[in-house]
């Protein structure tokens, strides 16, 4: 019986690891993609003034 709560413990740290990863990846990356579209549209907005003068 301990052995069984051994590895099921060992399994659920593993998959609360996998999540936290998870988790941070997807926050990174929608960060990065906002900077990048703000970026973006900094330049298109930019590009759109140099255009009219």
């Amino acid at each position: 019986m301990i052995a069984f709560f051994n590895t099921f413990l060992s399994y659920l740290i593993l998959v609360i690891i996998s999540m936290v990863v998870i988790v941070v990846a997807v926050i990174c990356g929608k960060k990065l993609r906002e900077a990048k579209d703000r970026k973006d549209a900094l330049a298109a907005d930019t590009a759109g003034k140099k255009e009219s003068e």
